[in-house]
């Protein structure tokens, strides 16, 4: 490691996932008591977490193919 370098912390998955499918089940049970912006905020921050959450797993399982 070189100086000035930090060493990335290890995704916590099964932390995100569940974080995830907590705002897919708020995003279920708000709706039509939301705003439109609101409503909106939510299923955008859903779609952009999931798809991130995605490409996560892929590198960490590149990852640990690559160190095996």
């Amino acid at each position: 490691m070189h100086f000035g370098e930090e060493e990335k912390p290890e995704p916590q998955l099964d932390l995100a996932r569940h974080t995830i499918d907590m705002m897919g089940i708020l995003l279920e049970k708000t709706k039509g008591n939301l705003t439109l912006d609101e409503q909106r905020l939510l299923e955008n921050s859903v779609t952009e977490l999931r798809f991130r959450f995605v490409q996560v797993s892929d590198e960490v399982a590149k990852s640990a193919g690559q160190k095996a």
